[in-house]
């Protein structure tokens, strides 16, 4: 029994569906197919399909053995390129979970630049707000937005990311301008609904001294940009991060407000866990990542100006 070979069947079988799909796909005959699954899941003593005469799903045992197997695979091919080209064409496929509007924004020009250098990189790219779990779903990497990564993953600090109160002009001329935090409870405060306490917001003044204010959500959503353009059109206040608000702030859609508090501070990282192999392609990946990052963020040169020029309320 090759091991590998059955590995690698049944990774084709749930990649294309069915027996007759991964035998196409692998060039072999249906019956040298369902020899293999049947060679290997005799010898892991389990099923890795609930099988009836229409279809073929995983059980929840098949399902971690073929994110397994995923990345054994991987690992395997990536001796191979490492073994043969040491110095040479970056080759392979990078499985990365992203935030959705982070990774629409700032990660697409960024990838679109990787690739121009390395195109025979293919990205298999999750945009997706939820927390992934690297290792059962297969990711070689993940973008997280985060104060700090989860300790049982290796994170590499990619970018500050600061966070903005603001609200639109029209807005600040029909309701005024807070200038407490506690004045925000009457205002129309629009809130990130992913948040587990969306319904307080935390900013610090210049003492050090931290305010947790109470608001009342006039607008739930899920993405920030939509968040944002709700409160270009007047509806409300925002505390989103500074990358999805920043063109607005450029242009005079959206002001700052309650300048003299400071709103949380996050990070962008790149994570992957403790024990995946990283591979020269991830490497080279999050390496070009931190260089286009590196410094003050492009999305935070407007609130520096906004600041010097003494804009805001």
């Amino acid at each position: 029994m090759d091991r590998f070979e059955n590995m690698r069947t049944f990774v084709r079988v749930v990649e294309a569906g069915s027996i007759s799909g991964a035998a196409d796909r692998l060039g072999v005959a249906k019956s040298a197919v369902s020899r293999r699954l049947k060679e290997l899941e005799a010898h892991l003593g389990v099923e890795l399909f609930h099988r009836t005469t229409r279809r073929m799903n995983l059980t929840d045992t098949g399902r971690a053995f073929y994110h397994q197997s995923v990345c054994i695979l991987e690992d395997v091919l990536e001796a191979e390129l490492a073994t043969s080209q040491a110095h040479g064409t970056l080759k392979g496929s990078l499985k990365i979970a992203l935030p959705s509007t982070f990774g629409i924004m700032h990660m697409g020009p960024a990838i679109n630049e990787f690739l121009r250098e390395h195109p025979q990189i293919e990205f298999d790219l999750d945009f997706n707000d939820r927390e992934v779990d690297l290792m059962q779903e297969g990711f070689d990497l993940a973008i997280r937005i985060a104060k700090l990564p989860d300790s049982s993953l290796i994170a590499r600090r990619l970018a500050p990311v600061q966070t903005v109160i603001c609200a639109s002009p029209s807005y600040i001329e029909q309701m005024g301008a807070p200038q407490m935090p506690d004045e925000l409870v009457a205002h129309r405060c629009l809130v990130y609904s992913l948040l587990s306490d969306y319904e307080y917001w935390y900013v610090t003044d210049s003492k050090g001294k931290e305010f947790r204010t109470k608001i009342q959500p006039y607008l739930k959503a899920s993405t920030g940009e939509f968040l944002r353009d709700a409160a270009v059109e007047g509806m409300g206040i925002i505390m989103v991060p500074s990358f999805i608000a920043y063109q607005e702030i450029e242009g005079g859609a959206l002001v700052q407000i309650l300048n003299d508090y400071i709103p949380p501070k996050l990070e962008a990282y790149a994570i992957y866990p403790q024990t995946r192999h990283l591979s020269r392609r991830v490497r080279a990946f999050v390496d070009f990542l931190v260089n286009r990052f590196s410094g003050t963020p492009y999305w935070d040169l407007c609130l520096n100006d906004n600041q010097r020029e003494g804009k805001g309320y």
